[in-house]
């Protein structure tokens, strides 16, 4: 984007936070209202990625540049930063965290730029005084399942990890047992709750033994079930059958058939 195209996107977000001239709705905001908005147009961007729609892409790009710009904005008007200083910092960052390319680091595979990388962020957090945990440096709002992953990867730096995912799995079959005897000496939900947690948990743990990221594992889950079920359902319709009156028999029935191809 040329220098041109960056002032006028400054401007109008300007103009919509201008009091008494600007957007009633934009003027309203604060960095907390907008937040939800930011994360949204992040999971918009790995949408159409995922779909391979370039031209929705370049949209959602604009959307989410539009969002650092909107957060920007807001902390000139409190006189913390603008967004030049905003792309400083990144310029910043990114020659720092690349010695390799702009310095006499060497790393000549991706398994050695990655570990370049987190060894240049745990001096970073060491210098602003956030070392004092492995974990530190994982962020609270991340999604719980990639959460889970990243916190395990961290105590994994620091050996506190089970040797084999055979091991992983023996604390899956535990858990297993201590949520289902929860469930049958009906403990209160919150027990169930916490025992459901550490089964999860340990399935992310799991998800990264094999290095696979647990929250795009479920969401090829959730989009497997989707056509699953929505073929099964097409099917019933095309007899003139409504699925919700359909016994649970035929339905696992169908859902075997539409296993098959789906």
């Amino acid at each position: 984007m040329s220098d041109k195209n960056i002032d006028k996107l400054l401007e109008i977000m300007a103009a919509l936070r201008t009091p008494k001239t600007g957007c009633p709705w934009d003027l309203e905001q604060n960095f907390s209202t907008i937040a939800p908005y930011t994360i949204e147009e992040a999971y918009e961007v790995a949408d159409a990625i995922e779909r391979n729609d370039m031209s929705d892409l370049k949209d959602e790009l604009g959307d989410l540049l539009f969002q650092v710009v909107f957060h920007s904005r807001m902390a000139e008007e409190e006189d913390m930063f603008t967004f030049d200083d905003v792309a400083q910092s990144i310029s910043e960052k990114m020659l720092r965290r690349h010695p390799h390319v702009f310095g006499d680091h060497d790393a000549d595979t991706p398994d050695a730029v990655k570990q370049s990388w987190e060894d240049t962020k745990a001096a970073e957090r060491k210098e602003k005084g956030q070392n004092e945990s492995a974990l530190d440096g994982v962020a609270l709002s991340l999604p719980a399942l990639l959460r889970a992953e990243k916190l395990t990867k961290r105590a994994a730096r620091v050996n506190f990890d089970w040797p084999s995912y055979k091991d992983v799995f023996d604390k899956i079959r535990e858990e297993i047992n201590e949520l289902e005897t929860e469930i049958d000496q009906q403990a209160p939900i919150e027990r169930i709750e916490d025992e459901l947690g550490d089964l999860l948990f340990c399935m992310a743990n799991l998800a990264r033994h094999f290095k696979l990221d647990p929250e795009v594992t479920l969401k090829k889950a959730n989009n497997k079930f989707t056509s699953r079920f929505k073929a099964m359902e097409s099917s019933f319709k095309d007899e003139g059958k409504e699925l919700s009156a359909q016994s649970l028999e035929n339905m696992e029935a169908r859902w075997q058939v539409v296993k098959k191809r789906v």
